[in-house]
């Protein structure tokens, strides 16, 4: 399926097709879908919450007992009060990932770019070394995401739009470290590896 020539090409699935998305647009869609998730669900959108039970699910097959008695799994995976694997949240996860590869394809990205440009420039071609620092990365995420109590969806979405102010802390927090984190990587001169 060949992507649209331009932003204004007329496709067959129209805006679908696009690489990238007006953000307005998108944080509107993102903020009614988070009124219609506390109107039908009474919950706020999240996502990060989903991993913590998939671990506690597996090791759940393995050693039941430990997860038992467990008081951090017990707070995600208690399917005595109502907290079970397969929930809304879960599905939202699912959504997420194949939303996101069906986009890819209907944009016509063939995920030919393991390296992106950028990393290259400054840490050269390798693949193994980008995929373990992508892995790295998300791991530390992760970590930050639980020991706050909430992740990008959690607390910058649905806690930043309720004025939370544990949320909007978070949400802070989270922009300073990424530019920290972006000139330590990147140097100061990384902003001319990047094409304008």
């Amino acid at each position: 399926m060949p992507a649209c020539e331009s932003e204004n090409a007329r496709c067959p699935l129209g805006v679908l097709r696009q690489r990238r998305w007006n953000p307005y647009v998108v944080g509107a869609l993102i903020g009614m879908l988070s009124w219609i998730t506390f109107l039908t669900m009474h919950k706020a959108l999240g996502a990060s919450t989903t991993l913590p039970k998939l671990a506690a699910a597996a090791t759940s097959i393995v050693a039941p007992d430990y997860v038992e008695a467990n008081a951090y799994y017990g707070r995600y995976l208690n399917p005595d009060k109502g907290k079970v694997l397969f929930d809304w949240q879960f599905f939202l996860v699912v959504g997420l990932v194949l939303g996101a590869f069906v986009s890819a394809k209907l944009a016509g990205d063939h995920f030919k770019e393991t390296v992106p440009a950028l990393w290259e420039k400054r840490f050269g071609p390798s693949r193994p070394l980008r995929f373990a620092a992508a892995f790295l990365g998300g791991v530390i995420m992760l970590f930050g995401a639980r020991m706050a109590g909430g992740c990008t969806s959690g607390h910058g979405i649905s806690g930043g739009l309720q004025f939370a102010a544990s949320s909007w802390l978070f949400f802070i927090s989270m922009f300073a470290a990424g530019v920290v984190a972006t000139f330590a990587l990147f140097g100061l001169k990384g902003r001319s590896y990047v094409d304008a």
